[in-house]
């Protein structure tokens, strides 16, 4: 009999409007339509949603056993990408490869365009480690972890926290770029990626280009997850959400 007291709840948290389909205990469906953006009204559109359809007020508890289910997709991180809004981040590479991304493959989508505007690099910093693997996995040096460290160290006191690790041919000798991301988990970065375990790639550009939009996305769409988690299950026994990727344009 409790499930049948239990809403569930689908919702498209977008870069405009936050879309809510809601189903009633009886299972007649409900929508709700909101600004994503309202800080003086809630803080957070989905959350607020919830609550306006089960006629709560602003900032009540969600009472336990109301909720059964919530499914959202966002495009939070799709948003703070294009308005670059993403974390700090330092780029850690092979010395030698600090511009390889910045170069990237060299493709010229206006073959005749005279002037080349080419988009700003997600990463402020790039920290060269002088280490190398060739591609029969014999090493040539090893990193030098006091080296290593004050490089890091200067990007933490300018306040940078997230560090994405790009050695070459560490998609399969990543034991470089594990020593070096232990250091930095040790320093204390709270994010930190490492191009072999986020994209296990033969081509540096591509996994660097790739472990960079994890380093400068995860912190944000991270402490979204957390701060709806938080709010959906204090003081309830209400699940944690289940996420999925946003496509819209809202």
């Amino acid at each position: 009999m409790a499930a049948l007291a239990q809403w569930d709840f689908w919702i498209d948290r977008g870069g405009t409007f936050t879309d809510i389909v809601g189903r009633r205990p009886d299972g007649a469906l409900v929508a709700h339509k909101l600004l994503s953006e309202n800080p003086e009204a809630y803080r957070d559109a989905a959350v607020h949603g919830i609550r306006d359809l089960l006629g709560l007020k602003k900032g009540e508890p969600i009472p336990a056993g109301r909720v059964g289910a919530v499914k959202m997709g966002t495009t939070v991180a799709t948003n703070a990408l294009l308005e670059r809004k993403g974390e700090r981040t330092v780029l850690v590479t092979t010395t030698g490869f600090r511009d390889a991304l910045c170069i990237g493959y060299q493709a010229r989508p206006k073959i005749f365009a005279r002037q080349i505007i080419k988009p700003d690099m997600l990463f402020e910093r790039v920290v060269e480690v002088d280490e190398r693997v060739r591609a029969d996995g014999t090493v040539e040096r090893a990193p030098d972890p006091a080296a290593v460290r004050a490089g890091l160290e200067a990007a933490m006191r300018d306040g940078i926290k997230a560090v994405a690790i790009v050695f070459m041919h560490a998609y399969r000798y990543p034991e470089h770029e594990r020593m070096v991301a232990a250091l930095a988990r040790e320093m204390g970065f709270p994010q930190v990626s490492v191009s072999h375990e986020v994209s296990p790639l033969i081509k540096l550009v591509g996994r660097g280009d790739t472990t960079v939009v994890d380093a400068y996305l995860s912190p944000i769409l991270r402490r979204y997850v957390e701060q709806v988690a938080a709010e959906l299950e204090a003081g309830s026994s209400s699940p944690s959400p289940l996420w999925g990727e946003g496509r819209g344009e809202g």
